[in-house]
């Protein structure tokens, strides 16, 4: 499991992007109620963040996957790049600091895309 960030966790708190209710304490450390990410300890190598949702999902979706392209990177241009091949753009979404954009596969399995 990845480590987590406690002083991002209270500042997001603290800047009024989350709430008390939204962390939990595990192992003394104060964490993301409803997510979690492993990482591998070699640089480069994909992140997989697992989220609770409030809504049942309507449709087959084994698994949902956040894409992060770089903060380098044109979002729009690797948006047309995906829907080129076949991906559907569902909507655009943000929380406190962070945006991403809500896209489907060609089978309708939903994906994120953020910078």
């Amino acid at each position: 499991m990845e480590s987590q960030d406690e002083a991002f966790v209270r500042r997001m708190i603290a800047e009024g992007h989350a709430s008390e209710d939204d962390t939990i304490v595990h192992g003394g450390a104060l964490m993301w109620r409803d997510g979690s990410a492993i990482t591998s300890p070699d640089p480069g190598t994909p992140r997989v963040y697992f989220q609770a949702v409030p809504e049942p999902k309507a449709g087959k979706n084994r698994m949902h996957l956040d894409v992060r392209i770089g903060r380098e990177a044109d979002l729009d241009a690797a948006m047309a790049a995906l829907e080129a091949r076949g991906a559907g753009r569902l909507w655009r979404e943000s929380q406190g600091p962070f945006a991403w954009v809500t896209m489907t596969d060609p089978e309708g399995n939903e994906f994120c895309v953020s910078p």
